[in-house]
């Protein structure tokens, strides 16, 4: 089998290339990092210095590929299946592309300052920047309400990288800032993604770690 995916079953942007994975039934070895233990992480920073995953290693083109949105369009290219995740219209592809970003970018990355913070030692938060980003994650939700009310998917009627990128930064944004009941179009959406069986396999995979996963911020 030649590819390995570096990654943890909890951590949301390891969910993004997993749900890729599972729509298109592409064989891979998982690998699971944990950061926590040394020889681990040793052994991950050893092959990408940054130590964060996803990681894809394609031993049979000898190809170390980092970062989530690059991995998708990676295995589109070299391992292309049924579900294509870059559409071939330039047009179309810009609005997946720009879909991905926005969810990562002002969805995902906000929500993982907020869960971040939970964990820090007393005398060490950031509640400015908690706060910032609570508000960056609600002007989405308004933009994203918006946007769903005329289509089935993050950029159109069919499933790409920008669903992708959505499922994880919703399912756990919705934890941390809830919108189920404030946003219905944004929480139909979430259903119908959590309703795919590539996504269902993924939180069945993650559940025996969510016990780990920071409930409420702390005090101090």
């Amino acid at each position: 089998m030649s590819l390995i995916l570096h990654y943890h079953p909890l951590a949301s942007f390891c969910w993004k290339v997993l749900i890729a994975l599972y729509e298109n039934a592409t064989p891979f070895e998982p690998l699971i990092v944990d950061l926590g233990d040394e020889k681990s992480r040793t052994a991950f920073a050893k092959l990408w210095p940054q130590a964060k995953f996803p990681v894809l290693q394609d031993t049979g083109r000898d190809r170390l590929v980092p970062e989530s949105a690059v991995i998708i369009d990676y295995l589109d290219a070299h391992y292309p299946g049924s579900v294509r995740f870059i559409p071939q219209d330039r047009e179309l592809a810009l609005k997946v592309r720009l879909a991905d970003r926005f969810y990562d970018s002002y969805v995902h990355e906000p929500m993982q300052k907020i869960v971040t913070d939970r964990i820090r030692p007393a005398g060490s938060h950031d509640p400015y920047g908690v706060a910032q980003a609570r508000e960056t994650i609600l002007v989405s939700y308004s933009m994203i309400e918006d946007e769903l009310r005329e289509r089935e998917w993050a950029a159109g009627d069919a499933f790409t990288l920008a669903d992708c990128a959505a499922f994880p930064a919703l399912f756990y944004a919705n934890k941390v800032e809830p919108f189920v009941g404030k946003y219905p179009n944004v929480g139909s959406y979430l259903d119908r993604l959590s309703a795919r069986p590539s996504v269902l396999r993924v939180l069945e995979e993650a559940g025996p770690y969510f016990k780990f996963f920071p409930e409420r911020d702390r005090e101090g």
